[in-house]
């Protein structure tokens, strides 16, 4: 036996044998040799396939497709009538995802109350009153400058200016909106109801910066659906007095319930699902992007199948209301104190959800699929 090694190794004649020892068990100097744990890759940096960027890009072609919907419902129902339903298929959808119904303290019940109103129950009722006034069509492309409305939100929250990048693309955003607006602004004939629609679409936007601030902590704290389905049962509670009422001036036809059903159901329902399950999968800044699509399945849907003319003027303020938004989103806030970025983006909200990622510091989803 060696001395000081008498149990790594013995002697046989001339041979050494030494018993086997995984390289794992004996901390080496240089490592070289010695496996070791894969580095953790982030979602965001993962490669995608081609069913990955399918997946992403379907809540956007279902948000898009949102205010065709909403134009359809109300060629029969009140626009009450039509928010009322569409929650009420949406907390169905929502509500058969088993960890929808994951339990909550009483203490977060108070922000979700909030929530219901400025996430939901407002801003999905001021949309058919617009669509009563102006295009689907005008409505999707404003819809496009919701992280505008979240960034300035943002900044109000922490006090203090957001990044040069972001400042840049909440002017050239602004500026987008006043474009997209002008022509029906301008060439309004009846007395002020575009200019009113207009307004109503955003103040929409405005509930939508809220509420995507507030819905982070909650969202972090509970998981994306279980927040998602106590607030549609919160707005489904507000909105039914409403609803009921506009029950006796809507009269019933097949299409637009089946119009509706698919709003609620896919806009307000599926879409949440989805959205939540990809900021888990790929990451809050990709999930994000999908919102991109929504002014160009809002203006496709709205020219083709309800025969909508839009200003070639408003498209252009449509692009850069656009270019504003990718560089709210874009824009990193440096950590207080040192040189390192915060690495959140900001995220947007639609017409029928919240966004998946968000400045330093506000919403995002929680990172496990749903």
């Amino acid at each position: 036996m060696l001395a000081g090694n008498a149990k790594a190794e013995t002697r046989i004649g001339t041979a050494t044998v030494r018993p086997y020892r995984a390289e794992w068990m004996t901390p080496r100097a240089d490592f070289t040799s010695a496996p070791s744990a894969a580095p953790r890759v982030r979602a965001e940096d993962r490669p995608l396939a081609p069913r990955d960027w399918g997946a992403l890009a379907m809540p956007g072609l279902i948000w898009g497709s949102s205010f065709y919907l909403i134009a359809e419902g109300l060629d029969s129902f009140e626009p009450f009538v039509v928010t009322w339903m569409r929650i009420m298929f949406g907390l169905l959808v929502v509500a058969s995802v088993p960890s929808t119904r994951q339990r909550v303290p009483r203490t977060s019940w108070p922000s979700l109350l909030l929530l219901g109103v400025v996430w939901l129950a407002v801003p999905l009722s001021l949309f058919p009153l617009a669509e009563q006034r102006v295009s689907s069509s005008l409505t999707g492309m404003l819809n496009g400058a919701t992280p505008l409305f979240a960034a300035f939100v943002a900044a109000l929250i922490v006090r203090r200016l957001p990044p040069q990048r972001q400042i840049a693309g909440l002017v050239i955003g602004l500026v987008g909106i006043v474009v997209i607006a002008a022509p029906s602004w301008s060439d309004d004939s009846e007395g002020g109801s575009s200019a009113a629609g207009v307004l109503m679409v955003v103040a929409a936007l405005a509930c939508y910066g809220v509420a995507i601030n507030l819905a982070g902590p909650l969202q972090r704290q509970l998981g994306a659906l279980p927040v998602v389905g106590r607030a549609l049962a919160v707005a489904f509670v507000l909105v039914a007095p409403l609803g009921i009422a506009g029950i006796s001036g809507s009269d019933f036809t097949w299409g637009s319930a089946f119009a509706v059903a698919a709003l609620g159901a896919f806009g307000t329902g599926l879409a949440y699902v989805l959205m939540a399950s990809n900021s888990g999968r790929y990451g809050g800044t990709r999930a994000a992007s999908t919102t991109y699509l929504i002014p160009a399945v809002s203006v496709a849907l709205g020219i083709t199948l309800r025969g909508e003319s839009v200003e070639w003027v408003a498209l252009v303020g449509c692009a850069v209301a656009l270019a504003g938004a990718y560089l709210v989103n874009t824009a990193v806030r440096g950590v207080p104190g040192t040189d390192q970025p915060a690495g959140a983006t900001v995220g947007t909200a639609t017409d029928a959800g919240a966004g998946a990622a968000t400045p330093a510091g506000s919403i995002g989803t929680k990172r496990a699929s749903e």
